[in-house]
């Protein structure tokens, strides 16, 4: 059986050591190019100010679909459409505040990366200081139960058969 595991090994790592480069070479940067071509759309902005403040909100806002990217990084057609309505919106005068009311009106604080503390998201912001206090509380009751617990003593059956096993071992 480790025969066939060697030659399983074997064969992935040259798998591995072909196959990689030529995909990355390849395939990689027409992936990278595509995305990055989907994602970076050229606006038109009356000022450099406007740019800014739409740069600062699509980095700040969360992809809906892939949940872990912002808006500015993301391919999906949801975020193409929230980045529509944010320059949009930027165009028509609206301010910083009013455009992040109006994305948590309607999807909720998840849209935000950073919610703000509120009766709804307190766990989210409390769960890993909670989490991380029980798990040492854990730690520490389990090495002080370690520490004082005492070694039962063996018994007259136990040491006979110790004894017989320490004098095989002997010779």
């Amino acid at each position: 059986m480790s025969r066939l595991r060697a030659m399983a090994f074997a064969a992935a790592m040259a798998i591995t050591v072909v196959a990689v480069p030529a995909l990355s070479s390849v395939a990689l940067p027409g992936l990278v190019a595509s995305a990055a071509a989907a994602v970076f759309e050229e606006r038109e902005f009356a000022d450099e100010a406007q740019r800014a403040r739409y740069k600062a909100l699509i980095y700040e806002l969360r992809c809906l679909v892939c949940q872990n990217q912002n808006l500015a990084d993301s391919d999906a057609d949801l975020a193409a459409d929230l980045r529509r309505e944010i320059h949009r919106m930027i165009v028509d005068g609206e301010s910083d505040e009013a455009i992040i009311d109006f994305m948590v009106a309607r999807y909720g604080d998840f849209v935000l990366y950073r919610p703000p503390l509120t009766a709804k998201t307190v766990l989210l912001w409390s769960g890993p200081f909670i989490l991380g206090i029980a798990g040492l509380a854990l730690l520490f009751v389990n090495l002080k139960r370690r520490r004082s617990a005492e070694p039962t003593p063996l018994t007259a059956d136990e040491r006979k058969r110790l004894d017989a096993l320490l004098e095989e071992n002997r010779q």
